[in-house]
């Protein structure tokens, strides 16, 4: 029992990052802008991070530069995908690259240093009585409760409100929203801005809560493994919480089968997570073949008003 709460405590501290990053992506993509730039954004919101953290020691400004940082790469890919109608896979694939590419060279001076204790651990003494619930929710960090609230909270203002109904008539048909006068534009951007920043502290938390120390690249295709749960859970809060929990066990696994002194090389152990990733999105598209894939239908669509199709 100790071994499976170890491995369900580590899965979720290796799948709240992920979580971080799929709700974001959901939040985008709902509005009909295709996410493809995580990778970028998650490699620049840990930068940030470490370095706001190293030189002034504040975990709320570290936090706020974050959300800055992450708003105004969000707004340039809002301009480019929503005011020029810029090509949308292009446009997150350039995010990605210059993310990976400015955060290799602004992370060069603070490689390698440790940032412990960064974020604190909220305690709850009460619950460890409580088998196994006790020992996995009693010492969590702050990060992975704002998960759960977020989960929560996506999932209420997508399905269960006014700005939620607009959110999708946006994202199913701009056209048809606009019309009715729902602010596409306005609705768009504001998506981009909030779902870049939510990738951006998924970023922040793989550093400052899972790998406290800086490493070029160390989000290790994280974010393109949040594209692909972004299909895997349909657009739904919800299951992207299981889908992130899911990779985070998997990676753990990994772990824990090196700990015990498996021959098995340590590339192979790592490869875990990415192959059944696949090999599980491969089924479902199978299995799903002639049913509706539950993405808005005008995802990767630029709106132009009055255009006649």
């Amino acid at each position: 029992m100790d071994t499976i709460t170890q491995i369900i405590v580590s899965a979720i501290s290796s799948g709240t990052p992920l979580l971080l990053a799929v709700l974001g992506g959901i939040l985008i993509e709902r509005s009909g802008i295709m996410q493809l730039g995580a990778e970028g954004l998650m490699l620049m919101g840990a930068v940030t991070s470490c370095l706001v953290f190293i030189h002034t020691g504040s975990l709320v400004l570290a936090i706020l530069c974050v959300l800055a940082v992450s708003g105004v790469l969000g707004i340039l890919h809002g301009f480019l995908c929503v005011t020029l109608h810029a090509n949308q896979v292009v446009c997150g694939l350039a995010m990605t690259i210059f993310g990976a590419g400015l955060s290799a060279y602004l992370g060069k001076p603070v490689s390698g240093q440790p940032l412990v204790g960064a974020v604190p651990k909220l305690d709850m003494p009460w619950l460890e009585p409580v088998p196994v619930i006790g020992k996995i929710f009693a010492h969590m960090d702050l990060f992975t409760w704002l998960s759960f609230v977020l989960v929560l909270a996506m999932h209420l203002f997508i399905h269960r409100t006014s700005w939620g109904l607009h959110l999708r008539a946006v994202g199913d048909n701009p056209a048809t929203a606009d019309v009715m006068g729902i602010p596409v534009i306005a609705i768009r951007y504001g998506c981009i801005v909030v779902g870049s920043m939510l990738i951006g502290i998924g970023g922040a938390d793989l550093l400052l809560v899972y790998t406290p120390t800086w490493n070029e690249g160390m989000t290790s295709g994280r974010g393109w493994i949040a594209v692909a749960l972004i299909i895997f859970a349909r657009w739904n809060p919800i299951r992207a919480l299981v889908c992130a929990y899911f990779f985070g066990v998997l990676d753990s696994l990994g772990f824990r089968v090196q700990l015990i002194g498996s021959h098995i090389p340590s590339y192979f152990l790592k490869m875990i997570p990415y192959v059944v990733t696949i090999l599980v999105l491969m089924f479902l598209g199978w299995r799903n073949k002639n049913k509706p894939s539950g993405a808005p239908e005008a995802l990767g669509v630029p709106y132009i008003r009055e255009q006649r199709f």
